[in-house]
């Protein structure tokens, strides 16, 4: 049963799906969930869920080894549910094509820094599209740009608002991505 690790940066509704999901399965479990927010409600989650949670700070991530050699040992795969920090570039060679994220629009519109939850939805809603989506895609060293594993779209009427657009990313997520997680792990079998 492979080992995965879930990043999340914010309520966690996303880790909580995917833990739920895989509970459920004998394909892989989520063993830990690891945040940089110290007032991330995914600690309540995981509480609530049994799941081991942990806070970690900038220099643990990027300069020293800590999380990287936590990594290395406790997950054979890497789950950005609502990860909001770059991952560094020793911890994506470690893991070439083992860390996933979702992106809450297709890719490559409304990538990049700076861009994730309202402020796309935001963005998409501005700019009039006719359709939005998510992307859940391999993470390189830029923020948006590792290569796509699956797009699912969804149309936008123009009564919609950022926040019915979101609420429909959001169904999007929930069905998706904890699917095509294992269908990824199945696939590098």
């Amino acid at each position: 049963m492979k080992r995965i690790v879930i990043f999340a940066s914010g309520s966690g509704s996303n880790a909580e799906n995917i833990i739920k999901y895989f509970n459920s399965t004998k394909t892989a479990i989520v063993t830990h969930v690891l945040s940089n927010n110290q007032h991330a409600k995914v600690f309540d989650r995981c509480e609530r869920l049994n799941v081991d949670a942990s806070l970690f700070d900038k220099e643990s991530f990027s300069k020293e080894d800590t999380v990287l050699n936590f990594l290395q040992t406790e997950a054979d795969l890497i789950v950005l549910a609502g990860f909001l920090w770059r991952i560094p570039s020793k911890i994506v060679d470690a893991f070439p094509n083992k860390i996933i994220n979702i992106h809450p629009a297709l890719l490559p519109k409304y990538g990049g820094k700076g861009m994730y939850g309202m402020n796309v939805h935001n963005a998409v809603k501005e700019n009039n599209e006719s359709e939005t989506g998510i992307t859940i895609h391999y993470v390189n060293e830029n923020y948006d740009e590792g290569a796509i594993i699956f797009q699912a779209k969804t149309s936008i009427s123009v009564d919609d608002t950022p926040e019915t657009i979101a609420q429909k990313v959001h169904e999007l997520e929930y069905k998706h991505f904890p699917k095509v997680i294992e269908e990824v792990i199945l696939q590098n079998e």
